[in-house]
């Protein structure tokens, strides 16, 4: 492939971080250029995927890294290692032996995009990002950031109930929110990503009705389990209803994956044997 050489005003974008906060959020652009394959989490990519992106070598990301990692960071690079590991790759259905993955995310991938010198796809995003940046009116500039106080005031307002709320699982919930709002994919650490019954239970083959009749006991089940190992309770959340009414629920998150399968295998395995394969099975 040809390059075509960064116009003079592109250089804004490779040589100020200032300039690069600015469009930062502007994940959209992505798409705009050509397809993203995202891996079946639907929110990471790792450095051969973004390699790929950007038709390049994985060396050239791997520069970018090494010279930029802190603001890499800032905008949602990761490095899994142990636990964090472990559960992107049980998400991912990806094996392989390396001790750490380093991962991106939507909002990563378009800052290597403004950074990246060695490929025309990344020239392409910087230019599609002036252009944004230029067209965009004052009213446009600020409806995500009024969109993000929002959410922030929200979560605010439900601290007031720390004894009671999982004030952890408020702040990852508003940053879900608040990276809707802005357009951008949430930074959130993979663990903290939140975990619901009725999706692990759908996960596991049953169907809407089973679902409804199972999920209440379900989950007190798995908070017992919980507090027999931890000495106490998970925290709760609060989730409005249609009716207008409040209900109060645990705050579960990717990291209690391990008690929800020690509860379906205690509780439900045995009682929904198509779960396991065994249709027909007397």
């Amino acid at each position: 492939m040809t390059m075509v050489p960064d116009q003079p005003n592109e250089l804004v974008l490779t040589e100020s971080r200032t300039m690069r906060a600015q469009t930062a959020g502007r994940v959209d652009v992505l798409d705009k250029v050509k397809a993203l394959a995202l891996l079946p989490d639907g929110v990471h990519v790792t450095i051969d995927g973004v390699a790929t992106f950007f038709e390049t070598g994985t060396d050239a990301i791997e520069s970018i890294i090494r010279r930029n990692r802190d603001e890499l960071a800032d905008n949602g690079l990761r490095v899994l290692r142990g636990v964090e590991r472990k559960a992107f790759l049980s998400v991912n259905l990806t094996e392989t032996k390396a001790p750490a993955i380093t991962v991106f995310t939507r909002r990563t991938i378009l800052n290597v995009g403004q950074l990246l010198t060695e490929s025309d796809v990344a020239r392409r995003v910087r230019t599609y990002l002036l252009e944004v940046e230029e067209q965009a009116t004052p009213e446009q500039k600020t409806e995500a950031l009024q969109q993000l106080e929002i959410a922030e005031a929200r979560m605010r307002v439900l601290k007031v109930a720390e004894g009671i709320v999982d004030t952890a699982w408020l702040e990852a919930k508003a940053r879900l929110v608040a990276a809707k709002a802005l357009g951008e994919e949430p930074e959130i650490d993979p663990l903290d990503v939140p975990l619901y019954v009725p999706d692990f239970l759908k996960g596991k083959g049953l169907k809407r009705k089973q679902i409804e009749s199972v999920q209440s006991w379900f989950g007190r089940r798995a908070a017992s389990l919980y507090e027999a190992e931890h000495g106490e309770k998970p925290g709760k959340r609060q989730s409005d209803l249609p009716n207008g009414s409040v209900r109060e629920t645990y705050a579960w998150t990717a990291r209690h994956l391990p008690v929800f399968e020690e509860t379906w295998d205690r509780y439900y395995a045995d009682q929904y044997p198509t779960q396991l394969g065994l249709d027909g099975a007397a």
